[in-house]
C-alpha cells in the first residue's frame, strides 16, 4: 500500500518532497519533518514512512515555530538554508531525551550569523536546563564542536508546567503531561484554531497528568500524539504491541476534530504502520499515521 493509497481524512494535504512546499499555501500549516521514536531508523522498510526522529515544523502566517529537534532537524534546517535570507523561530522542546534534542547539533540554520532562535524547555530528570542539556551533548567526545560555535543568537527560556507563552498574536501553552521523564505537551492557538502536541501518552497517567492533557487537548482541530508501546516485548507482524488506543481515546474524549499519530517504534516497519493504519481507522475514521514530508492545512 502506497501513502497516496492511505485514507485520509477531510481537510489533510500531503506532500511526499521533503524540501518542497507546493501544498504549504495555508496561513498555519504543519509538516513532519521525523516521525520516529527513540532512534533513528533509516532502512529500505521504513521507506515510505521515514526513519528520522521527532520534528515538527508550524507555520503560522509567516511566523515559525519548531516541536522536538529530533533527526528530522537537520532536513528543515538545509530547506530554510534554501531562502537565503535571516530567520527567526521558535523551538519548543518536550522533554530532554536524546531522541528529542539530537538533531540540533546538525542544525545548519543555527550556524549563520543573522539568524535568531528561541529555545523553550522545561528542566530534565536530572534538573538540568534545556540549555545545560543542549550543550552538553556538544561536548567532546560527543560532538566536535561546542555550541558557542553557533554564530545565530540563541535565546533560551526555561518553562513550568502551566505556562503560556505569546508570540503576537499566537498563544503556545505547556503543560506536564508525563512526570516520569519530564515531558511537557503543548497547545498552539491561533485566532479560532488551536493544534495540540501530545508525544508522551502512557498507560498509566495520574489524575493531575491526564488533567493537563485534557486542558491542552479539549475541542483541538488537530491532535498530534504518540502511541504508547512496551519496549520489552519482540515487535511482529503477527504480534504488534502498539496501544494506539490511548491516543484514540483522548481525542474521543476531549472532542478532537481530527488525529496524527507520530514517535513510531523503530521496529515498526511501513507494513506494520500501514496495518496500524487500518486498525486506528475503525475506531476513529479522521486519523492519520504520521509520514515524513506530510503537510497538513489547518487554514
Amino acid at each position: 500500500m502506497s501513502n497516496q493509497e492511505l485514507s485520509h481524512p477531510q481537510n489533510y494535504v500531503t506532500d511526499e518532497q521533503t524540501t518542497g512546499s507546493k501544498n504549504q499555501d495555508g496561513k498555519f500549516f504543519i509538516k513532519f519533518w521525523g516521525v520516529r521514536g527513540l532512534i533513528p531508523t533509516p532502512n529500505s522498510e521504513n521507506r515510505r514512512y521515514g526513519g528520522n526522529t521527532a520534528c515538527i515544523e508550524i507555520n503560522i502566517d509567516g511566523q515559525h515555530l519548531v516541536l522536538d529537534a529530533g533527526t528530522g532537524l537537520r532536513v528543515l534546517g538545509k530547506s530554510w538554508l534554501e531562502g537565503k535570507k535571516p530567520i527567526e523561530a521558535h523551538l519548543f522542546f518536550t522533554n530532554s531525551q536524546t531522541n528529542r534534542v539530537q538533531g540540533f547539533p546538525f542544525f545548519a540554520p543555527a550556524f549563520v550569523k543573522d539568524n535568531c532562535f528561541h529555545i523553550y524547555g522545561t528542566a530534565a530528570t536530572n534538573g538540568a536546563s534545556i540549555k545545560q542539556c543542549l550543550c552538553d551533548q556538544m561536548l567532546q567526545p560527543l560532538f566536535p564542536y561546542p555550541l558557542q560555535v553557533m554564530q545565530s543568537k540563541l535565546q533560551f527560556y526555561n518553562l513550568t508546567s502551566g505556562k503560556t507563552i505569546t508570540l503576537n498574536d499566537i498563544t503556545v501553552t505547556a503543560a506536564l503531561i508525563n512526570k516520569t521523564q519530564k515531558s511537557l505537551g503543548y497547545r498552539i492557538s491561533w485566532q479560532d484554531y488551536n493544534v495540540a502536541y501530545i508525544t508522551d501518552l502512557y498507560t498509566n497517567a495520574d489524575e493531575s497528568e491526564c488533567e493537563h492533557i485534557a486542558q491542552l487537548t479539549q475541542n483541538v482541530d488537530l491532535l498530534i500524539a504518540n502511541a504508547t508501546y512496551n519496549p520489552q516485548t519482540i515487535r511482529t507482524d503477527q504480534e504488534v504491541d502498539v496501544h494506539w488506543q490511548t491516543a484514540t481515546d483522548l481525542a474521543l474524549n476531549t472532542g478532537v476534530k481530527s488525529l496524527i499519530i507520530s514517535q513510531h517504534h523503530p521496529d515498526d516497519n511501513d507494513e506494520c504502520l500501514d496495518k496500524i493504519q487500518t486498525a486506528v481507522n475503525s475506531i476513529y475514521p479522521k486519523a492519520l499515521i504520521a509520514y515524513e514530508g506530510l503537510v497538513v492545512n489547518i487554514t
